[in-house]
């Protein structure tokens, strides 16, 4: 296991110590707020400005001021012995108080930059640390005269100044001044951009290493770390690290006093990133019954019917989903990642709706986003919510904020196909790193996800003159159109859209559907009838025979065309049985308690008729 004390300087630390001498100003932006771990002399997290104190301090400078707009000047540790019986804050013409700060706002702020660039050639080097500076102004394009003033006299001061030399040996120092801001765009164009005299560093996020060595100590503290054995604690440390990809030190810190507040040993620290991620104490992948699992591939296929190849594969991946075998966590990826291709009407949204109900109970508990309604260039701010400034910035993301409120749930894009090609680069952020960003700066997670997509790609091909003809018809066997369809997928993301990546990260979970054959639709056709009878007698009291005579007519009709699968049966059994049955209860008043016997289907001169006991009814 990695030793803290190893652990060099943060590059943006060596970026700043290396120019201090050359630069008067510098601006620190991005994680700026976060914990930071300095050298082997500041081995503890800390925050950035108490760092920054003792590392300026290490390399020479006599005192390190600090000033944010609440609470004006203070001086970051104890004062030093060069300023003599002189506080530094009084020697900057501020009247400290008996806390040690010394209020002031902008106007003083302004005047304070003028006497500590000004200081003689003899007085000890000062650094001023700007914290919040982002909070000064509310508009960095429509400044004040005051702010305008200030914001100048720092340009011009910066300009000025010159490195002199101090201490023994001499080296050069100058007063800095460090602006911390969230980022650079919250100063002044005209302070930052092209001044020779000012240094912009970007401050990361913690990468693994930084995580690691945040982690070492703080496990000690935890249930059955006394106890552990040495590989036991490496294990939970990569876990932790790997579970915590994109966090910051502050977000480790949390997750130990979750683990100190719920009792959460080293076994399941993994669970306690979870927690910490997504918010929800109950893991649901945990509760999922394995025998029912196990057991479902009767239920699904008598949902999602002729298409056996795909609900194997399906349930092969639920299963590594539930078990996590083969699932690496870092990076948070969702727990399983499918594609249904395929013709409309076989079962492709059928089976989402049925994983969501093998998983969570519920088949309408599933996410469903219909992407033909995301095919303009800026729908991407529907899904993740506009950026800041922008109309609907505080109503939040459609899918960022379905996913915060329901993190285990089953996410389905519908024809995936129609979205537009810059919505996918946001699926790539899911499927690569398990987590969006949303417009209002939120990180929502998708560990807790499993993501289908469906999609009719590879069932029309476009010609040359751009007309669409069929690639794949229901008379062509499964092994063709399933090289068909396949072909076709990896050519449109390949060629058409130039995502090669996205295809990778679904790798062999595309899974193609078959056309429902004869048998099946006749095996769909007997479910749906005897269906409808079941609802009518639930919901009207109204009991239905059907001849067989009549029903083998019934059958011809609804499956005589297959091109649009089951949904196609649905509508023919809507136009020929349903519309005609609710006539005739209409007509004849048929209420609760009463029995309709459909004789038989014949054709007659003025079309179709459903001949009920008593009552002929046409069925066009």
């Amino acid at each position: 296991m990695s030793d803290h004390l190893n652990l060099e300087r943060p590059r943006w630390l060596r970026d700043l110590l290396r120019f201090l001498p050359m630069k008067a100003q510098f601006v620190l932006s991005g994680n700026v707020h976060d914990l930071q771990l300095g050298s082997s002399t500041s081995p503890m997290a800390q925050p950035l400005v108490t760092l920054l104190g003792e590392e300026l301090r290490t390399v020479g400078y006599a005192d390190v001021v600090v000033f944010d707009p609440v609470n004006g000047f203070k001086v970051v540790g104890p004062s030093s012995p060069a300023q003599g019986n002189v506080n530094v804050l009084t020697s900057l013409g501020l009247t400290p108080g008996p806390d040690g700060t010394a209020p002031a706002g902008i106007e003083l702020f302004s005047e304070v930059l003028r006497r500590l660039t000004s200081r003689g050639p003899t007085e000890p080097p000062v650094a001023l640390l700007v914290d919040f500076a982002s909070r000064l102004i509310a508009r960095p394009e429509a400044l004040s005269v005051t702010e305008s003033n200030m914001f100048s006299r720092a340009l011009v001061l910066a300009h000025q100044s010159r490195p002199r030399p101090y201490g023994s040996p001499p080296r050069p120092f100058m007063n800095s001044v460090v602006w911390i801001v969230e980022k650079e765009g919250d100063l002044p164009d005209w302070l930052v951009i092209d001044n020779v005299r000012l240094r912009h560093i970007p401050v990361a996020k913690p990468d693994h290493r930084y995580r690691r060595t945040m982690a070492v100590p703080s496990m000690q503290s935890l249930q059955g770390a006394a106890s552990a054995t040495p590989e036991m604690l490496e294990r939970a440390t990569d876990e932790l690290v790997e579970g915590t990809e994109g966090l910051l030190l502050l977000d480790l810190h949390s997750i130990f006093t979750l683990c100190r507040i719920e009792g959460i040993g080293i076994a399941r620290l993994g669970d306690a990133v979870r927690r910490y991620k997504v918010g929800v104490t109950e893991d649901q992948w945990a509760l999922i019954d394995r025998e029912k699992i196990s057991n479902a591939a009767s239920f699904v296929q008598d949902r999602v019917r002729g298409q056996e190849r795909a609900v194997t594969h399906v349930l092969d991946i639920i299963k590594r989903a539930v078990t996590g075998i083969g699932a690496p966590r870092r990076g948070n990826r969702p727990r399983g990642v499918v594609f249904l291709a395929g013709p409309t009407g076989v079962g492709k949204t059928e089976l989402a709706k049925t994983i969501t109900q093998l998983l969570f109970g519920d088949e309408s508990a599933y996410i469903r986003f219909d992407m033909s309604e995301f095919s303009a260039e800026h729908s991407d701010q529907r899904l993740i919510g506009a950026p800041p400034g922008y109309i609907g910035y505080d109503v939040g993301g459609e899918l960022t904020n379905a996913v915060r409120e329901r993190p285990f749930s089953v996410v389905l894009f519908d024809e995936i196909e129609k979205a537009h090609p810059r919505i996918l680069d946001k699926f790539l952020q899911v499927l690569d790193d398990g987590v969006l960003t949303s417009g209002r700066g939120d990180r929502v997670y998708f560990s807790e996800t499993f993501i289908v997509f469906t999609s009719n790609l590879g069932i029309y091909r476009q010609e040359r003159d751009g007309s669409r003809v069929a690639n794949v018809t229901p008379t062509d066997d499964f092994v063709t159109i399933e090289q068909k369809v396949l072909e076709e997928i990896d050519s449109y993301f390949k060629t058409t859209l130039n995502r090669p990546e996205l295809l990778n990260r679904i790798g062999d979970n595309i899974l193609v559907f078959d056309y429902i054959r004869q048998d099946i639709a006749e095996q769909i056709f007997h479910q749906m009838v005897a269906s409808i009878r079941k609802d009518i007698l639930a919901g009207q009291g109204i009991e239905v025979e059907i001849g067989a005579s009549a029903l083998r007519r019934l059958a011809e009709l609804c499956i005589a065309d297959l091109s649009n699968g089951g949904r196609g049966i649905r509508n023919k059994l809507e136009t020929h049985f349903i519309n005609p049955l609710a006539r005739s209860v209409f007509d004849m008043g048929i209420s609760s308690g009463g029995r309709i016997e459909i004789e038989e289907l014949r054709d007659e001169s003025d079309g179709l008729v459903l001949q009920i006991r008593g009552h002929p009814v046409t069925t066009r």
